[in-house]
Order: C-alpha cells, then structure tokens, then sequence
C-alpha cells in the first residue's frame, strides 16, 4: 500500500485572500415590473374601431383594479378549498369565486369566458402531449 500523505499545505499566492476591487459607480438594477397593461391596451385595440389611446394614470388605475380583482378572487377560492377541506384550487372553485365576487350578469359573462378559456387550454394541451404507445 502506498503511505498516506498530510494534508497539502496552500501555496504562499493562495495565502491572502483575493478581493475584488470596489467599483465607484453602482447601477441599480431596474425592477422588472410586469403588470397587466400589454394586456389591457391589446384588449382596447380589440374593442375599438378606431385606434384609441388611454394615459398613463388611467393605465395605472385599471392596471390596479384587474390585480385588486384578480386577489380578490384567488382569495375567496382559497376560503372555497378550505372550507370543502381539499389541498387543491381546480377551475370549481375558481368559478364559485367569480360568482361570490363579481356581481350579476358581469359574473355569468366572465364564466362564460373562463370556461372557453379552460376548454382551449386542454385542447392545446392535448395537442401538444405525446402519444403513449
């Protein structure tokens, strides 16, 4: 068998510990925000036939009703799961959230479209699967 060796000791170069050298000018890093505002702008394209314009402020504010609906909603779903005593959110109690919170017709319109958003997503999902042998 061969001796066994110490352990090795650090060269004299690696004795110092190596520092970087301060930089004189940090940049803060821009937060990336992404809101719903692509999203609402394209949905106004959509709607009118002219082209229209929306401000800054009023994107601002409509940008902080659709987050404050869409908590709203996820919160009210998450008290649904917990009071059927289930560990999972499916599209059930999504829509039993939506028509809690969103009131009237509005709530039966925004189902409507919950649902054909559900039925296109597992379409696409199907497409998209491979195939089991």
């Amino acid at each position: 068998m061969a001796p066994v060796k110490g352990p090795k000791k650090p060269l004299k170069s690696m004795e110092k510990a190596i520092e970087k050298p301060i930089s004189k000018s940090k940049k803060n890093k821009k937060k990336n925000y992404l809101g719903f505002a692509i999203y609402i702008y394209k949905l106004l394209k959509t709607i009118a036939k002219e082209p229209m314009r929306i401000s800054r402020t009023s994107m601002v504010i409509m940008n902080s009703f659709v987050n404050d609906t869409l908590e709203r909603i996820a919160v009210e779903a998450g008290r649904l799961v917990a009071h059927s005593k289930k560990t999972t959110m499916s599209s059930r109690e999504i829509q039993s959230a939506i028509r809690l919170i969103i009131p009237g017709e509005l709530a039966t319109h925004a189902n409507i479209e919950a649902t054909k958003a559900i039925t296109m997503y597992y379409k696409s999902r199907e497409k998209t699967a491979p195939t089991k042998v």
